[in-house]
């Protein structure tokens, strides 16, 4: 299981939650865990393995702005991307 069927690479900045409902914090991506979720290493340097409903990648937005976006919608673009 690699990162580059959800269309993330290493060291690619994310945001997530501990639970539903919690507060953001920020991260980057490390990989992926056995049980198919994502390693990563929050801003004081932590490792987490989150589920990936709980993650946010970076992406701009329509005009160029940053914004956020679920990992599964990423995912679901690059695996059509792939299929052409």
């Amino acid at each position: 299981m690699n990162l580059e069927i959800l269309g993330l690479q290493v060291g690619e900045k994310v945001r997530f939650r501990r639970r539903a409902g919690g507060r953001w914090h920020t991260g980057v991506v490390k990989g992926r865990e056995a049980d198919g979720s994502l390693a990563i290493t929050d801003e004081k340097g932590a490792a987490r393995a989150l589920p990936l409903d709980r993650v946010e990648v970076a992406a701009p937005g329509p005009r160029g702005a940053r914004g956020w976006e679920p990992v599964a919608a990423r995912a679901a673009r690059t695996e059509q991307m792939r299929l052409l």
